[in-house]
């Protein structure tokens, strides 16, 4: 009885190792023009407890972004970290966006920017250089989707390459 009983977890046993819960550190930008509106648009998502993390770490401060008790100071950091880490350049130069806003859906913030009054003509590069959430995760990846004008690209942004351009 004691062979079965071993011989059963020894089956049993690396059942259990792929259901052990693995964190993964993602980001997921989408950037595009809205004719309409005559702007590059951005809508990135990002982890709350990541991010919360990195602000704790960073700044050091009990971020509690996603919660009813987030701060106006919370969110000057968020949006203060992510000017430092999130940068739109077009025809190689650097650009300022507008923060739209953010909102929460569910564990991921989704924040919104925007680049307002784009001469779409002249515009021959879009590049996004993401290092968000890098600085504390070296496992961290942001993957970026550009489409504009009909052309479209995706990326993986790491550490070690956190820019991504799109040629028109």
């Amino acid at each position: 009885m004691g062979y079965l009983r071993k011989g059963l977890l020894l089956l049993i046993l690396p059942l259990f190792a792929f259901t052990i819960a693995h964190k993964f550190y993602i980001s997921v930008t989408h950037v595009g023009y809205s004719e309409k509106d005559d702007a590059l648009q951005v809508t990135t998502r990002v982890f709350i407890d990541d991010m919360n993390s990195v602000l704790n770490e960073r700044y050091d401060i009990s971020s509690k972004l996603g919660t009813d008790e987030a701060s106006k100071a919370d969110n000057s950091y968020f949006e203060k970290y992510l000017r430092t880490k999130f940068v739109i350049e077009i025809n190689g130069k650097p650009v300022r966006y507008t923060m739209i806003g953010k909102e929460y859906d569910t564990d991921m913030i989704v924040c919104y920017l925007e680049v307002p009054k784009i001469d779409l003509p002249t515009v021959k590069t879009v590049a996004i250089t993401n290092e968000m959430l890098t600085d504390l995760f070296d496992e961290q990846q942001n993957v970026l989707h550009i489409k504009i004008k009909g052309k479209k690209k995706s990326f993986v942004l790491l550490k070690s390459d956190a820019k991504g351009m799109l040629n028109l």
